[in-house]
């Protein structure tokens, strides 16, 4: 009987669905004010950037005065719960906030209140709807109860960032890192930033300082990396992985206080990795693999459980397929014999003999040819230098260029490897999913999809790994990244459409039409992913046929 619409003070509230036990999912709820009551200048959301960054503000602000005001522990279960949708440190377009001219509205969860069976509405329910509920959104989603200079700092921080990454391709860079980035998190399993007396802030070496005259923070200066072959090199411990991960990452814009505000990346960026025990499908790897002993055709590779070489071959050729112009590899992660073949290992070893095209000379190629820049961490191989357009070595984390010493040396100590990548890289052979192939109903007919946690989505009877897909930065993401492949199979994928359009239309949807095209119901608990973690995650489900 709770499910509908009422007046309560200045608000307006909107049940949505109201669940069935305190065990159950909890109770979908919406609070929404006019602009009339919130006030919000229409000059912090008048553009798409800065829209999406002060829905991310307010949120995260629901989200604060929630935790302080909700009472919790109720009753059973989840009974006395409010609270918005979990997020991270990166501002992501979100269901859980909707900001416009007319007015301003937050979607979050209530933890009805009951003790087993029986409801506890009298006192207890009325004390959440009207007074907890009430309170938070008086001190959340009224312009002039919030901190102005805090509200502005968010969306210009975000603005800014954003205004860097549009800059990038008319600088010739792939990435920026602003000096005075605070890089490291706090722990190897979170995502805040190390105590600042702790950490050492980035410093750009003076070649490759650069600087932006942005448009609310004035001139920023960093580093910045240019396209082509970029290795970074350095001593164990010393922050080379440290600093390739906070590229990776910064595909996102981030929070002010997160260290990385000024860590810019080209959008179209992947993190390649080998991963042993993949499924791959039809998949063209011919330009690592190929004259494989068994007569496998690797231009139309699938497997059931790939080698290490094989997945980082496949991981390559999937995100090129969708379009990828950086690749971000880091050795420690990598299938060595997709790497590197030294000069012993080619005496020995005879070229004929040997399937595998190591990546050390496809990847120049990959720039030459398709436009497509790496960035490689690397710590044993100098043989690197040979290929590479730009080394940054860490020391201690700093970054000193050190380009011109490594063509020293590598001219010093000249290889005797030789090249085996000879030819063209190729083209990038699409591959077209069969829709029938992308099914997640269970044996009554239901649908079942289900994020469990950030590591597996539960499409059907499969679950789809993506504990190696590095740049999903939320579990929000995950449960919509499941939706849209679904979504796909019924409207986009006919046997005739490769993957490439089905993600460039999924881009276009989202922009068009909104997160909620795709979702089966309207929840504030979904936030968006790039095409390259949707494809990914299609790329990883062990029904999928391609032709």
């Amino acid at each position: 009987k709770l499910k509908g619409s009422y007046e309560i003070g200045e608000h307006q509230l909107f049940v949505d669905h109201v669940q069935g036990d305190p065990y159950a999912s909890p109770s979908r709820f919406r609070v929404r004010l006019t602009q009339l009551k919130a006030g919000f200048p229409v000059e912090l959301f008048e553009t798409e950037t800065r829209k999406i960054a002060l829905e991310d503000y307010l949120t995260r602000k629901f989200s604060d005065e929630a935790r302080k005001i909700a009472k919790g522990n109720r009753g059973s279960g989840k009974s006395g719960m409010i609270a918005v949708t979990d997020f991270g440190q990166a501002v992501l377009r979100r269901t859980s906030c909707e900001i416009n001219e007319d007015f301003v509205e937050v979607t979050f969860v209530v933890g009805l209140p009951a003790g087993g069976r029986t409801p506890l509405s009298k006192i207890q329910g009325k004390e959440m709807i009207f007074d907890e509920i009430t309170k938070i959104a008086e001190n959340s989603l009224y312009f002039d109860n919030l901190k102005k200079e805090e509200v502005r700092e968010h969306v210009e921080t975000i603005e800014d960032a954003e205004f860097i990454r549009g800059k990038l391709e008319e600088e010739n860079l792939v990435a920026f890192v602003g000096n005075g980035s605070v890089l490291p998190r706090e722990s190897g399993v979170g995502d805040k930033p190390m105590d600042t007396e702790r950490a050492v802030p980035f410093e750009s070496p003076e070649s490759l300082e650069v600087s932006f005259d942005t448009p609310n923070s004035g001139e920023v200066k960093g580093m910045g990396v240019p396209e082509g072959v970029t290795l970074i090199v350095g001593g164990g411990y010393h922050g080379k992985s440290t600093l390739l991960n906070a590229i990776a990452r910064s595909v996102y814009n981030h929070v002010p206080g997160d260290g990385r505000e000024f860590v810019v990346t080209n959008p179209d960026a992947v993190v390649i990795r080998a991963e042993d025990g993949r499924f791959v499908e039809n998949c063209d790897i011919s330009p690592f693999v190929s004259n494989v002993p068994s007569g496998l055709d690797t231009s139309s590779f699938s497997t059931e459980d790939a080698s290490g070489s094989t997945s980082q071959a496949a991981n390559i050729t999937e995100s090129l397929e969708v379009g990828a112009q950086l690749l971000l590899i880091d050795e420690d992660t990598s299938a060595t014999n997709l790497m590197i073949r030294d000069e012993r290992m080619q005496e020995l070893v005879a070229k004929k003999e040997e399937p595998i095209t190591p990546l050390i000379d496809r990847i120049g190629k990959l720039y030459e040819e398709k436009d497509v820049s790496s960035i490689l961490v690397m710590g044993g191989s100098g043989d690197y230098f040979d290929v590479a357009d730009t080394v940054i070595q860490m020391k201690n984390y700093r970054p000193e260029d050190v380009t011109g010493r490594a063509r020293e040396v590598a001219d010093k100590y000249e290889s005797k490897r030789e090249s085996e990548g000879r030819g063209k890289f190729g083209e990038i052979k699409h591959r077209y999913p069969v829709p029938d192939s992308i099914d997640p109903r269970k044996g009554s007919g239901k649908v079942k999809i289900k994020a469990r946690g950030m590591d597996t989505i539960q499409f059907g009877y499969k679950n789809i790994d993506l504990s190696k897909i590095h740049q999903i930065t939320e579990r929000p993401q995950v449960r919509l990244i499941g939706d849209i492949i679904f979504y796909a199979a019924k409207n986009i994928f006919d046997g005739d459409t490769t993957i490439a359009e089905g993600m460039r239309r999924v881009g276009e949807l989202l922009q068009e039409k909104g997160i909620h095209e795709f979702t089966p119901y309207d929840a504030g608990n979904y936030a968006e992913p790039r095409k390259y973690e949707i494809a990914a995650a299609l790329n990883r489900l062990r029904s999928l046929s391609c032709r």
